[in-house]
C-alpha cells in the first residue's frame, strides 16, 4: 500500500526519516468465502454459497494467539463477505482484547442500523466499503441491483456512529470514469479514507485482464488523485489518500514532486526508499479460510502452509519456500525490465503475482508499471 497522503505531508510538515523496525506482518484473514454478491473482479472466487473446511472459532482464536504473539500488529477481517459469518463479531471483539489494530473489510451491503450498531460497539479501528464506480456501474461491476445504495447507506449509519471509514475503488477502463464522481462523494459524506486499488489478475479477474486500465489512463488516473490529494492538504483536510497493487505510484509521485517541488525531492526519495515498496510476503500475510497461509491476498493459489498443521509463526519464519524467500531478497531477484530499473529500492519489483499470471515467471517484469524507460531513469529503452 502506498500512502500517498502521508508522503505528500512531507512536503509541507518534513519528518525525519526512520527504516520500520522487523516486526511481524499485517494480516489479512479471509475469514470465509461465502459472499452475498459476485463480483467481476474477486480474487477469491467467491459465491453465495457455503465453502466447506473453514476454520471454527476456536480454531482462529488459537491463531489469534499464536499471531499476536508472534508480534503481528494488525488484522484485516475480510472475505467474502465477512459479515456472513455468524461469530464475525466474536472473533472481533476477541482481537481488540488481544490489542490488534482491527479492521473490517466488507461490500457494505448487509450493514443495517443493527449492524452498523454492532460494528460501533466493537470498536473497529477502521472499515473499508467497496464502491466500484456510482449506482448502475457499481451494480453492474458487484452483479447485484441496488447494491450500491445499500453500500452507501452503510457508509452513512457507520459514519453516523462515528466510525472510521474508507471507500475501496478498484480502476478498470470500464469504471475509470466514476473516479472524479466517487472523489466528490468522499468529500461530500466526509468519509475518511479512499483507496484507488489497480487491477490484478488473480481469481476471477484472471478472466477480465482485459478491464484493466492502459497505462496512459492509469497515468490520468494517479494525476487526478495527486491533484485531489494535495488540494486536501492544503485546505487542512485530514482525507487519508492511499494506493495499491501498483508501487510504481510511488516513483510517479516521486517524478511528479521533482517537477513541483525540487527543494523536496531529495527527501522524499530517502522517505520513499525507507518505506521500501511492494511488501508481499515481508510485511503482508495472508490466511485464506481454509487456514492456508499466502505472501498476500492474491496468491491464493501458491500456499506456504496452513495453520491446522504448522503455526503460523512457524510457517512464517520458514524460507526454504523459492516464492517466500525471493519476495524477501534486496533486492529483490527480478528480470526484464524491473531488474534493470533504478528505481527498484523504491518500488521493490511491484507486483509480482501480476508478472506470474501474465508471463508464467513470478521474477519477469510487472506489465503494469506505466511509467516510461526516461522517466524511470534508464538510459536506454529496455526491451522484455
Amino acid at each position: 500500500m502506498f500512502r500517498l497522503s502521508r508522503y505528500m505531508r512531507e512536503l509541507l510538515e518534513p519528518t525525519p526519516v526512520r527504516r520500520a523496525r522487523p516486526r511481524g506482518p499485517v494480516v489479512i484473514w479471509n475469514l470465509i468465502r461465502r459472499c452475498n454478491l459476485n463480483c467481476i473482479h474477486c480474487y477469491s472466487l467467491s459465491a453465495d454459497v457455503d465453502f466447506p473446511g473453514e476454520l471454527t472459532t476456536d480454531e482462529v482464536f488459537r491463531v489469534m494467539d499464536d499471531l499476536r504473539a508472534f508480534g503481528v500488529p494488525a488484522l484485516v477481517l475480510s472475505g467474502g463477505e465477512p459479515l456472513l459469518r455468524s461469530d464475525i463479531f466474536a472473533i472481533s471483539a476477541r482481537a481488540r482484547e488481544l490489542g490488534f489494530y482491527v479492521a473490517l473489510s466488507t461490500n457494505g451491503a448487509r450493514i443495517d442500523e443493527a449492524t452498523a450498531d454492532r460494528i460501533a460497539a466493537v470498536g473497529y479501528d477502521y472499515v473499508g466499503i467497496s464502491l466500484d464506480g456510482i449506482g448502475p456501474v457499481h451494480d453492474r461491476f458487484r452483479r447485484v441491483p441496488g447494491c450500491f445504495e445499500a453500500s452507501l447507506a452503510a457508509l452513512r449509519r457507520l459514519r453516523a456512529r462515528g466510525v472510521k471509514v474508507g471507500v475501496r475503488f478498484t480502476v478498470t477502463e470500464q469504471n475509470v470514469g466514476s473516479l472524479e464522481p466517487l472523489l466528490d462523494l468522499v468529500e461530500a459524506e466526509g468519509i475518511d479514507r479512499f483507496y484507488l486499488s489497480h487491477f490484478v489478475y488473480a481469481g476471477r479477474g484472471r478472466r477480465h485482464r482485459d478491464r484493466d486500465a492502459l497505462h496512459r489512463t492509469t497515468r490520468r488516473v494517479v494525476d487526478t488523485l495527486v491533484a485531489r490529494c494535495w488540494r486536501h492538504l492544503r485546505e487542512g483536510r485530514s482525507t487519508e489518500f492511499v494506493t495499491g497493487n501498483n508501487d510504481a505510484d510511488a516513483v510517479y509521485f516521486l517524478r511528479w514532486v521533482e517537477r513541483h517541488h525540487p527543494d523536496r525531492a531529495a527527501h522524499v526519495r530517502a522517505h520513499l526508499e525507507a518505506w521500501g515498496g511492494n511488501a508481499s510476503g515481508v510485511g503482508v500475510a495472508n490466511i485464506d479460510n481454509l487456514g492456508n497461509v499466502h505472501p498476500d491476498t492474491f496468491w491464493w493459489r501458491h500456499s506456504l502452509g496452513n495453520v491446522r498443521e504448522r503455526p503460523f509463526s512457524e510457517i512464517w519464519r520458514d524460507e526454504t519456500d523459492p516464492i517466500l524467500a525471493g519476495l524477501r531478497r534486496r533486492p529483490r531477484p527480478v528480470r526484464g525490465r524491473c531488474g534493470r530499473c533504478p528505481m527498484l529500492a523504491i518500488c521493490n519489483g511491484n507486483t509480482r503475482i501480476r508478472a506470474l499470471e501474465t508471463r508464467g515467471d513470478p521474477w519477469a517484469e510487472d506489465p503494469a508499471c506505466y511509467l516510461s524507460d526516461a522517466e524511470l531513469g534508464m538510459a536506454e529503452p529496455a526491451h522484455a
